[in-house]
């Protein structure tokens, strides 16, 4: 199982995968990087190995960011097992070029495959000393960019805790809707959101 491999699950089985992870293009915004995490940052993410996953990434990673996504890393390494050619849907780093060093600020990705109704559901989060500053709105948009031209996704989905006021502003930006609510395992309440992309004229 995925989850066994977490924890260190045999040499031949990363290289099994490394050699299946096909590559993942950048997508590029004014201020941002957006690289897809590869199978072996994942893993070295889900290792607790930060020098090992900032290698692979070329970039600065903040400790405590492995544990910020631990449930991430649980799902995400289960999906690219089954399947490695759907990550690039998947997570990305927000890699910011600061004063000469690359580092990562964030993550954002979609949850996975477009659904039966053709829909990409986004996630993102920014590290605390980055927020406010735009970095999530930037990178929403030049996913949802690259989703629309490159694969002619036109619907999102977003999950958001009534509680999370700076989330709720940035997709009501993007013109998202309530469209229902559930409760989540983990976050609890979680109101839902569609939008289509571009925005309606």
């Amino acid at each position: 199982m995925a989850t066994d491999r977490l924890a260190g699950g045999g040499l031949a089985a990363d290289r099994g995968a490394v050699e299946l992870d096909p590559p993942v293009d950048s997508i590029r915004t004014p201020r941002l990087e957006l690289v897809s995490m590869t199978i072996a940052c994942m893993r070295a993410l889900a290792a607790h190995d930060i020098e090992a996953a900032s290698r692979e990434t070329g970039a600065i990673i903040s400790p405590g960011l492995d544990e910020d996504l631990a449930d991430f890393l649980r799902y995400r390494l289960a999906q690219v097992d089954a399947d490695p050619s759907i990550r690039k849907w998947l997570g990305r780093l927000m890699i910011l070029d600061e004063h000469g060093e690359r580092r990562a600020i964030g993550t954002i990705g979609f949850h996975g495959e477009p659904d039966d109704q053709g829909r990409l559901e986004v996630g993102y989060r920014v590290e605390a000393p980055y927020r406010r500053q735009g970095y999530a709105r930037e990178a929403v948009g030049a996913m949802f960019d690259w989703a629309a031209e490159r694969h002619g996704i036109h619907r999102f989905i977003a999950s958001v805790s009534p509680t999370n006021v700076p989330s709720l502003q940035l997709i009501a930006g993007f013109g998202f809707a309530q469209t229902g609510s559930h409760m989540d395992e983990i976050d609890g309440l979680e109101l839902e959101f569609e939008a289509d992309w571009p925005r309606p004229a």
